[in-house]
């Protein structure tokens, strides 16, 4: 685990707690825990250098979100996410995808636009040039500005935390170029068809953007068996 800059320490509790939940959702989403392996505070907070308070809360915010079970008088367990969950996350969250790029072609702005293809065109060049951290990143952005621009915050809000969710599947489908290549393809056509205000095209584009990102998943651990 990388460590937490010490001065977070000043910084208020909730802040705190904060960083520490979002660093072990992290972990446990990508699979660096394995299920039911228990998560100590001590060492968790050693690792991070924080104290047990923010580990011991950062757990029951996880326990809440159905990653963590928290056993009393024991301890925290992994609990994880199993492949059915996966699956349901994205099943959910194309219907919701395909929402929010219709909303947003009504509401989006030419800034926004402009950052959406900014970023689709630095995302081809970095997976021309094997730079797929850059990729991850650049998809993270185009995905975040594209769920401000839908202009709801409720709905903007779920997505998020759903794309959270979905880490490990980005991870590998923007791994290897020709899967980050089709990805990049669909971010195309999405931010066309909302240029144009083509709300029918907009949500299909979208909605099936993240079927076919479970889809390339599921392809790439065939190829691996």
């Amino acid at each position: 685990m990388d460590n937490i800059d010490n001065s977070y320490e000043l910084a208020d509790n909730y802040s705190l707690r904060g960083r520490v939940f979002g660093k072990l959702r992290e972990d446990i989403l990508l699979g660096k825990y394995k299920e039911m392996e228990e998560l100590k505070e001590v060492v968790i907070g050693k690792e991070l250098g924080v104290s047990r308070t923010p580990v011991r809360e950062a757990l029951r915010q996880l326990e809440l979100e159905g990653l963590v079970t928290i056993i009393p008088n024991k301890g925290a367990y992994v609990t994880g996410i199993s492949d059915k969950d996966v699956n349901d996350i994205f099943m959910i969250r194309s219907y919701l995808e395909g929402l929010c790029a219709a909303w947003a072609c009504e509401h989006i702005t030419e800034e926004q636009l402009e950052e959406m293809e900014e970023s689709v065109f630095l995302a081809e060049f970095h997976a021309k040039k094997g730079h797929f951290e850059q990729v991850v990143e650049l998809d993270n952005k185009f995905h975040k500005i594209l769920y401000h621009a839908c202009g709801s915050r409720i709905l903007s809000r779920l997505l998020v935390d759903y794309h959270h969710y979905a880490q490990k599947v980005r991870k590998v489908n923007l791994s290897e170029e020709k899967r980050a290549e089709h990805s990049i393809l669909e971010h195309k056509r999405i931010v066309e068809a909302i240029r144009n205000k083509n709300v029918k095209a907009a949500e299909e584009y979208a909605h099936d953007h993240i079927m076919e990102s479970i889809n390339r998943m599921h392809l790439a651990e065939a190829e691996e068996e």
